[in-house]
């Protein structure tokens, strides 16, 4: 269950980053929010992977878990180069890929960066924000499945929570 690429647009995963806005975060919503996305990737994929929540400021693991066995090391490495851009640019790295692809220019040519092994701009690192707070709080990362089902499956947890939690 691959969901198109072509489905995806900035301003509508601009809307998404909006409409995922918690009224509040600290470890309990990060630990209910880890626990939804990993009940439903357990649902509805049989593929593993990684679920990865954590502070923004201090880089704090608030929630670590994968959704079955089968997992590999470089689940990881995709992780920490996800959130990575989620902590530079503050926004998905969803966002950021799409952003890049209508310039025509990679990560590298924009940013003058020379290491590609820093950044992943592949959809799967979502920022964690908080109505009335500026800037990004925590970074929900999911690594393991195509690169749109693991920002979708982000999106589908949040509002999940919220939806739960008005």
């Amino acid at each position: 269950m691959t969901i198109p690429a072509k489905t995806f647009k900035v301003e509508s995963v601009t809307a998404q980053e909006e409409a995922c806005c918690l009224r509040s975060f600290d470890s309990n919503v990060a630990w209910e929010i880890g626990n939804i996305i990993r009940a439903n990737v357990q649902q509805k994929f049989t593929r593993p992977v990684v679920v990865y929540i954590a502070h923004a400021n201090s880089s704090q693991l608030l929630f670590f878990a994968t959704s079955g066995p089968g997992t590999l090391p470089d689940n990881m490495h995709w992780v920490k180069r996800k959130e990575a851009v989620v902590l530079r640019w503050g926004c998905s790295t969803m966002r950021m890929r799409l952003s890049l692809q209508t310039k025509a220019k990679t990560l590298q040519e924009v940013y003058e960066m020379g290491d590609p092994s820093i950044y992943a701009v592949h959809g799967g690192g979502f920022p964690v924000k908080v109505k009335g707070v500026e800037g990004v709080v925590g970074v929900i990362v999911v690594s393991g499945l195509a690169q749109e089902n693991d920002h979708c499956v982000i999106v589908d947890g949040i509002k999940e929570y919220l939806a739960r939690n008005p």
